[in-house]
């Protein structure tokens, strides 16, 4: 058997593997879509069948009669649209100071820096839900919005991809007049792109998705996030499964779309991110 033979076999198997690996992952996304659409009595049927009798619209339509879904929709826009754009911006300013500026101690105070991510975050909590009460934010928004502004991570991102990026373009920039602020907004952050839109992704699935943080934070069923008004869905005697996950399909569908559209500079942004330390 000639190697060309061998690879091609190894490749045949590996994309086997990785399509029955895929599958395996869409069965709960397609478990939801598909009892999105059925009746209640037809959601746990053995042998499970992927469609009932008829398609039941009306489970969406109900969404808004039974819950205030909008205004959990809403609430985790705001958050997370907040917390992205902050995020970003503080991680990518932050990731020009340690990769471009030179300045005394700046290596010790990115590795501390860089060390609280080894600190689990339930070890926080309450340090951070007093210093929140204190405030007076607790069962606001703002308590969702705030600590997440910065990023220990989000700073590492965008430091791998500045200190790619060569210096000769800092030296012209600064013969051209210009200072350091005005480099890191009109050259290297258009350059940044790919980075970007990966920590969007990153940034926005976990703000969209977290169901801790306001769990501890928000006690107002106003002022609840998707994940809080989802959890609220399930009723202590009784569950619709079917509008429930109607709710939970509607729920995907930004952050599918926000990855869709940002995909390629997400493998991009991954790929530049560990070139050089």
């Amino acid at each position: 058997m000639s190697n060309k033979t061998k690879n091609r076999i190894i490749k045949i198997i590996s994309h086997c593997i990785l399509i029955f690996g895929s599958f395996i992952m869409l069965v709960p996304f397609l478990w939801m879509l598909s009892s999105s659409f059925k009746e209640l009595g037809e959601v746990f049927v053995f042998p499970p069948r992927l469609f009932g009798k008829r398609l039941v619209w009306e489970n969406y339509t109900n969404i808004s009669s039974r819950f205030d879904y909008f205004a959990y929709f809403m609430n985790s826009v705001k958050v997370s649209a907040w917390v992205v754009f902050f995020q970003v911006f503080t991680s990518a300013l932050a990731g020009y100071v340690f990769a471009r500026l030179n300045f005394r101690g700046r290596d010790k105070i990115f590795m501390l820096y860089l060390g609280t991510m080894m600190i689990p975050f339930h070890v926080t909590v309450i340090t951070n839900f007093l210093q929140m009460s204190s405030y007076g934010l607790v069962n606001t928004l703002w308590s969702l919005m705030i600590p997440p502004m910065v990023s220990a991570f989000g700073t590492f991102l965008m430091r791998q991809f500045f200190i790619t990026v060569p210096r000769e373009l800092d030296e012209a920039a600064k013969i051209d007049g210009c200072n350091p602020f005005q480099i890191f907004i009109q050259i290297l952050l258009p350059m940044a792109k790919s980075t970007i839109a990966t920590l969007v992704i990153f940034c926005f699935m976990g703000t969209w998705n977290d169901y801790f943080t306001p769990l501890i934070y928000i006690n107002n069923a106003e002022k609840y996030t998707l994940p809080l008004g989802l959890a609220s869905m399930k009723g202590m005697y009784s569950t619709d499964w079917p509008v429930l996950m109607a709710s939970s399909t509607i729920a995907v569908l930004p952050v599918l779309i926000v990855f869709l559209f940002a995909q390629d500079a997400f493998v991009k942004g991954v790929m530049l991110s560990g070139m050089k330390d």
